[in-house]
């Protein structure tokens, strides 16, 4: 067996379960119901098959995932990667820093943002060419997933400074949010590995 990643990459990992994952053919009414809203179009993955092990919470965790992290208007998409991938460095999750700063860079047709982010030994971006606004998503996402009282007025009015209305700076505090759980539930329950 791979050894766990513990670099920074906007490759998307394997994602090896440390709990037996539900098996499609063996699931229950109930398992079956709640994988029916996943997050996207794609199949069924190992961590959907863990966490519904748990079909009531897995219910519940899919529709406020997709509506942090999908909804319209607020925050663009984009942006919205750039704060989970922030929570996701501060919290050393290799695998969700690497999916959101894939999809990022999907979104951006731009590699050079995860790329500064991910080779500043700091993980602040500064001297990276980091545009203003990023950076001040990027220092508030920060600071909000290292210790949410070091985020204050001043980081919320520097976001304002840079065009964000309050319904962004929303979005963002729910991103950086949700991934300083989601973060912390999948380096539990399973590691980044190479794929083959």
């Amino acid at each position: 067996m791979s050894e766990p990643i513990k670099y920074f990459t906007t490759t998307v990992p394997f994602w090896q379960p440390r709990v037996t994952p539900v098996e499609l053919e063996n699931a229950t009414e109930e398992q079956l119901e709640a994988m029916k809203v996943t997050v996207s179009n794609t199949k069924i993955g190992e961590y959907t098959l863990v966490l519904a092990l748990d079909p009531e919470t897995l219910k519940q965790r899919t529709p406020l995932f997709n509506g942090i992290m999908y909804s319209r208007g607020g925050l663009s998409r984009a942006e919205t990667e750039l704060g989970a991938v922030a929570a996701s460095v501060v919290n050393r999750c290799i695998y969700c820093a690497a999916v959101h700063a894939n999809r990022y860079n999907e979104l951006t047709k731009d590699e050079t943002v995860m790329d500064s982010i991910f080779a500043s030994s700091e993980n602040t971006g500064e001297d990276s060419g980091i545009d203003p606004r990023q950076m001040a998503l990027l220092d508030f996402a920060t600071k909000l997933s290292k210790c949410p009282s070091e985020a204050t007025k001043a980081d919320v009015e520097r976001l304002m400074e840079n065009g964000l209305g309050v319904g962004e700076v929303l979005d963002l505090v729910l991103s950086a949010s949700l991934f300083g759980w989601a973060n912390r539930l999948m380096h539990v329950l399973g590691d980044p590995l190479p794929q083959d």
